[in-house]
Formats: C-alpha cells, structure tokens, sequence
C-alpha cells in the first residue's frame, strides 16, 4: 500500500483537462478531489484530509495554524496558481511542510490577455450587445456605442510578471501612455515595460483606465476603497486580473452608483465563489468572470505539469521548484 496519499482541494481544473497529470499522480498513491467551503475551519478541513499527505490546493480554503495543528503528516502543499496568500507559511516551516507555487511566468502571458480582453468587452459593451442580439433585436445597435482604448492613458496597478506584460499589451498594441505604481520595481524596470513609475496619487488622478495586477498583501488590502475612488478621474474603468480584496467592494459599488466609476471588469471576487445575486451584477457596466484567467490550454497545461513535478520531487527526496517553505526534514533543509 503506497505510503502518499493525495488531495486535490477546490480546483476544478487541475486534472479534468489533462488526465495525463492524475494518471501519473496515481502511479504514486491515491487521488481525490475535495470542494470545501472556502472559510472552513482548520480543524475541521484537517480532519476531512486526514491520512492525505500532500495536497494540490486552490485559491482556497486557507490553510491557517489551527489546520496544521492537526494535519502533521502533511509533506506538501503546491498550489494550482501563482499566489500562496490563503497559506500560512509559518505555521507551514514549524510544521515541516514544504509550499510551492506555479512560476509566475506560467501565467504570465494568459493572464495579463485576459486583463485587456475583460477590459475591450467592458469599453466595447461587447456582452451586453451579444445579449441584444440573442433576443433578436439587432436594431438596438446604437445603444452599444463604447470607448476605445486606442491613446488613453493606462494606470498600471502592480508591475511584476503579469502587469508588466499588460503594460506591454497597452503601448505597444494601443498606443497608450502607461503609468505604473509599484513600491518594489525601480525606475529602469518599469522603463523596460515601456511605463513611467508614478506614485499612487498621480496614477488616479491621471489614469483614464485602471488595471489591477498586483499580489495580494497585507498592506495593500482594500488598497482600492473611497479615498482612493474619490482621487480617480471621473467616468474611469477598471480592470481586475489579481485579487478581488484589492479592492473595497462597498467603494467600488458606491462608485458604480454614483458613475464616478464608468464600469468595472473583475475576474475576482474577495469572497469566492461568487453567485448571481453578488451587488456586483446589479450593474450593467460591470463584467465578472470566475477567475478564469489563466484558462488557456497552454497555461493549464503547464500549471498541472508543475504540480505535478513537485510531488514526483518530493516522493525521490527532493526540494521542488519554486519553493517558498523549503523547511523539511523529509528533503533536507535547503530549498531550490
């Protein structure tokens, strides 16, 4: 009987594109997919994966002290996505379990595509005049006049992997001027994206479109919310790829009302799922998707292959790439 034991926890994607990815995890012990709530308890979300030893895991649930105060067995936790920020990595070291992530490049491309296309079908009222059609009413055309994005100026909100690559997208295939805040990133590298970095103030009040694409922190939590809104340019948009508590959703639908906010494109919610009677969709200037952004073939294919490397490297004594807690004594201390 196979000493690993393997849980999959709320990806609905990882191995139902591939198959190939579940056919080789189970060559090394059992598989299961698991759908929890994502605010269950640690203690009881432990005691749903009890004796699975490494887990694939998703945006949620978080994996928080009291989880892995009952959950020692655990080898691994690799998460399906670039972000780690519903994992205590502390409460992983002291408990000996490694964390590894998808590299950022992975998504890279797909991710910062589905930013602009979200926002082109927002400026453009592309979903709304499919509808229209829908209902055989294609006389309604003229209530479908957008924006364009051609020669605005673009405020790029977190510029690493995926908002440089939007930086890109929107000087290089639209001619816009991009302004770009991120405390970390320094002049030349913001420069190499073709953006100016800007403080924070002078990207809202100068930004005509907002694209958000920075990680999630806990300094940055609600970094969007009504001071912020306030500073904005009347009748802006925005466009959120990254983490739906970037943004205050109270602020953002006050702004919706008040049409300070032309309209808002999200494929992230601070509270995921979401459902059909979010505020959120009260609004015809507001498109959601289901945080489907890096759903292209090619990015899910090599997501799965990842998750799937770090768990072959664990089972052979290794530290798996892209390791954030590479603390364990089943692979040595010294992470990759």
């Amino acid at each position: 009987m196979s000493k690993y034991k393997i849980a999959i926890v709320n990806s609905s994607s990882f191995g139902q594109v591939f198959p190939t990815h579940i056919q080789r995890l189970e060559k090394i012990g059992p598989v299961k997919h698991f759908t929890v709530a994502g605010d269950i308890a640690g203690k009881e979300l432990a005691a749903l994966l009890e004796g699975y030893n490494i887990i694939i895991a998703s945006v949620t649930p978080f994996f928080e002290e009291d989880f892995f105060e009952h959950k020692d067995e655990l080898l691994l936790i690799t998460r399906h996505g670039i972000g780690y920020n519903n994992i205590n990595l502390v409460a992983a070291k002291a408990h000996q379990t490694l964390v590894t992530i998808i590299p950022a490049v992975v998504e890279r491309e797909a991710v910062a595509e589905n930013n602009v296309t979200n926002l082109l079908a927002l400026l453009r009222m592309t979903t709304l005049a499919n509808e229209r059609v829908r209902q055989n009413r294609w006389e309604d055309r003229a209530d479908f006049v957008g924006r364009t994005l051609f020669n605005k100026t673009v405020g790029v909100i977190g510029i690493g992997n995926t908002g440089g690559c939007v930086a890109e997208i929107v000087r290089n295939g639209f001619r816009c001027e991009v302004l770009a805040y991120d405390p970390y990133k320094s002049d030349l590298e913001i420069k190499q994206h073709g953006a100016e970095k800007v403080t924070l103030e002078t990207l809202l009040a100068n930004a005509d479109i907002i694209c958000l694409c920075a990680n999630l922190t806990s300094e940055n939590y609600h970094m969007i919310s009504t001071e912020e809104i306030t500073q904005m340019k009347d009748h802006v948009y925005l466009s959120n790829s990254a983490r739906g508590a970037l943004v205050s959703e109270e602020a953002m639908i006050a702004g919706l009302k008040s049409g300070k906010i032309a309209g808002y494109a999200t494929d992230v919610l601070e509270e995921e799922p979401g459902r059909s009677d979010h505020p959120y969709l009260d609004f015809a200037n507001v498109i959601m998707t289901p945080h489907t952004s890096a759903y292209t073939m090619e990015c899910l294919e090599e997501m799965g292959e990842k998750c799937v490397r770090d768990v072959e490297a664990v089972v052979e004594g290794r530290v798996p790439e892209r390791c954030v807690q590479c603390s364990s004594s089943f692979v040595g201390e010294k992470g990759a």
